[in-house]
């Protein structure tokens, strides 16, 4: 199940930068779907490093959207 919980987090998150970087906004979804996806798997391995970096990203890409 963790596993499948990391593996989709990593498709999204790229299938995510892919589409953004190409100029589709939808692909901003994508990322930040991907991000609390990588939180939770972080969360449930009690990786604290993991879950801090994939808070801060998700978070900053939220604020990034709000305010650009």
């Amino acid at each position: 199940m963790l596993n499948a919980l990391k593996w989709t987090a990593t498709a999204t998150l790229i299938v995510g930068f892919g589409l953004f970087s190409a100029g589709i906004d939808f692909g901003w979804y994508l990322q930040i779907l991907g991000g609390f996806i990588w939180f939770a798997a972080a969360a449930i391995m009690r990786d604290k490093p993991l879950m801090w970096t994939n808070g801060a990203m998700t978070t900053v890409g939220i604020i990034g959207k709000l305010f650009g």
